[in-house]
């Protein structure tokens, strides 16, 4: 396994400057291990290049065995997308707040670096959803969520309404602030704030989450991630589709968010001893160390 990942992309967080020696101290400790270092350009416009190649997200998936992403869970997501069809394996250093999918910490980068350049990591794959907005049956807008894609009331201050289908079949009309599609993955962010279900990544699962419901008995629901979700932004009120929360559409009343899962997946690879289960003790702070 040594001889794998031998070109590895460097991915940072842009405005963050406390990124950049860690960066740059990591792809010192890269090159000393004969591995070609290769900076994506706006990481390298904010932390200097220092001699190493750099590349734009289309030349990293046509180049790199591995990416290793140092920033948080946001800087995961957008790389997250511009990789996914690509399939270049995706490892996060956490320098952000919670660092769900950013799993190894500052103080153990370059151990756990070493470590998955000698083989030892936990692979595990996660799926994307396919989100496009159509409007008069055309396609106004497409693009690909990881965590989720949202849809809500905007700028106004009341509540819209939306006719909901699962593969063609109405599962309610939702008077709401708002819908959140939420992948397993997206399952531990906005969706668990608005009282969605936890989904194991091993789930082949989508979460479909009422945003303030008007109706105390609409509730969150799973359905099978072969499922086809059409949301209808029924008149007069018009919304916004948010992707990640990175991205964002302008949707009209009459325009119907269509979901569902993506040929594309992404790959994580976690150091030595990753368990889900201890992530979710830690970062949502359920408990102390398990008692034997």
């Amino acid at each position: 396994m040594n001889g794998a990942f031998r070109s590895i992309a460097l991915i940072g967080k842009y405005r963050s400057p406390e990124i950049a020696e860690s960066l740059l101290t990591l792809a010192g400790f890269l090159s000393a291990r004969g591995r070609e270092v290769v900076l994506e350009e706006a990481t390298a416009a904010a932390v200097g290049c220092n001699g190493y190649a750099v590349a734009d997200y289309d030349a990293i998936g046509a180049r790199a065995d591995l990416a290793i992403v140092l920033g948080g869970d946001g800087t995961m997501l957008n790389t997250a997308r511009q990789l996914a069809c690509f399939d270049v394996p995706l490892v996060g250093v956490n320098q952000g707040r919670l660092g769900f999918m950013t799993d190894i910490a500052l103080d153990a980068m370059t151990g756990s670096i070493e470590a998955l350049l000698d083989g030892k990591f936990v692979r595990e794959r996660r799926f994307l959803l396919d989100a496009e907005v159509l409007r008069d049956g055309n396609r106004e807008f497409a693009t690909l969520a990881l965590n989720d894609v949202v849809v809500n009331k905007g700028d106004t201050g009341r509540m819209i309404e939306l006719d909901v289908r699962v593969d063609g079949e109405l599962i309610h009309v939702l008077r709401a602030d708002g819908l959140i599609i939420s992948t397993p993955t997206g399952s531990t962010a906005y969706a668990l704030s608005a009282n969605g279900p936890i989904l194991h990544p091993s789930v082949a699962g989508i979460a479909i989450v009422p945003l303030c419901p008007h109706a105390l008995s609409n509730r969150p629901i799973t359905v099978s991630d072969a499922s086809r979700i059409d949301v209808g932004l029924l008149a007069p009120h018009d919304g916004r589709v948010h992707f990640d929360g990175q991205g964002r559409f302008d949707a009209r009343a009459g325009d119907i968010l269509r979901v569902a899962r993506s040929r594309h997946s992404i790959t994580l690879l976690h150091p030595p001893g990753y368990s889900y289960f201890a992530m979710l003790r830690e970062k949502l702070h359920w408990s102390s160390t398990p008692r034997h």
